[in-house]
Order: C-alpha cells, then structure tokens, then sequence
C-alpha cells in the first residue's frame, strides 16, 4: 500500500501518530455503532414478518367476509351502503430515536368507526367488514411506517459499514506504513549521526 505522501520529519511523525490514533477511535466507535445498528435493524426485521403474519391473517377475515356480505345482502345493496361511507384520514409525521438516531416516519390516524346508514337498513354484516378493514388498514399502516424505519436503517447501516472499511482496509494500514517509514528514516539518520560524532570525536582526540 502507498505511503502517504509527506516529508519524513519529527514533525510530521507527531502528526501522522496522532493521526493514527484518531483513526483508530474512529474504528472503535463506528464498529461499535455498527454493531447497535445492526441489532436495532434485526429486531425491526423481527417486527416486520410478525406483522406480515398479522397482515396476511387479517386478510384472510377481511375478504372472505366482503364476499359473505356480497352474498347475503347483495352487491347492489353493498356499493350502496359504501357509498354512504366517508371518512377522512389524516397523514402525520414524527421522530422515532434509535441507535442515537433520529428516523423521520409516517403515520395515519384512523377516524372512530361509525353507523353511516340507519338501523333499518343496517346488517351485521356491514359492520364485520367495517371492522375487519379497519383493522386491515391499521396493519397496513403500521408496517409502511416499519419498513420506512428499516430502509432507513439498511441503508445507514451500509453506509457505517463502508466507513468501517476504508479506516481499516486503507487509512489505518496507510498510516501506519508511512509512520513505520518516517521512523525508519528518523532511526537511521540517527544512527548516521551518532556515526559522524564518533569519527568526528576520534579525529579530534588523534589530532591533540
């Protein structure tokens, strides 16, 4: 791996040390952040299939009991009970803190169920299926709001660990190597000197 490019001084020995032990705090704590990520992006994922297996037993109860109402009351009937059927939903964002993170999500509060059609008219069947999409809906929108936190957190993921790579497969080892060399040349530039003075030092106590 190449040196970095600097003079082999004192100077720059101090500096490419601490260099290198920023360096190496800096490896500590992103793979220790890394590390939280992960464990904060698994048990997510945890969440995420528990909800699945929710979603997909909900859908089980929701559309079969559409078809039952479809069957007892009559699809003319039904669409005309829906379209008596108004709510409004309303979209809001928060803050979720994971990992030291904050994670933007959204989310919909859903409107109280009401009776939108009168007691004669009514069917126990009706209210099933308002219940059971409802419910639906809920599951629905919890796990969009999930699923947003999990890419997020991929991707933050992917991100430290790229960071985690490249002080440990370039910037750690290429900052070492250049201060290994600086203290080689230091260390024989020493020596030299160490050298001169004593053939120096000989000289002048032959000559006397």
């Amino acid at each position: 791996m190449a040196r970095l490019p600097i003079a082999p001084t004192k100077s720059n020995l101090l500096a490419i040390k601490e260099q290198l032990t920023i360096a190496q705090d800096g490896y500590e704590l992103l793979e220790q952040k890394r590390e939280i990520l992960v464990m904060e992006l698994m048990q997510m994922v945890e969440k995420v299939k528990l909800l699945e297996n929710d979603i997909e037993k909900q859908i089980e109860k929701a559309y079969p009991s559409l078809r039952h109402m479809f069957m007892t009351v009559g699809r003319d009937r039904t669409e005309r009970a829906a379209k008596m059927v108004s709510y409004n939903f309303e979209l809001s964002e928060h803050r979720v803190f994971l990992a030291g993170m904050n994670f933007s999500s959204v989310s919909v509060e859903l409107p109280k169920r009401r009776l939108a059609w009168s007691y004669l008219n009514s069917f126990a069947q009706c209210d099933k299926v308002m219940v059971d999409f409802f419910e639906l809906l809920r599951l629905l929108t919890e796990m969009a709001s999930i699923r947003t936190i999990v890419w997020r957190l991929a991707k933050e993921v992917k991100k430290t660990q790229r960071r985690v790579n490249a002080l440990d497969k370039q910037v750690i080892p290429q900052t070492r190597e250049t201060m290994t060399y600086i203290e080689g040349i230091l260390e024989e530039r020493e020596r030299e000197s160490v050298f001169v003075l004593k053939v120096l030092k000989a000289r002048s106590g032959g000559s006397k």
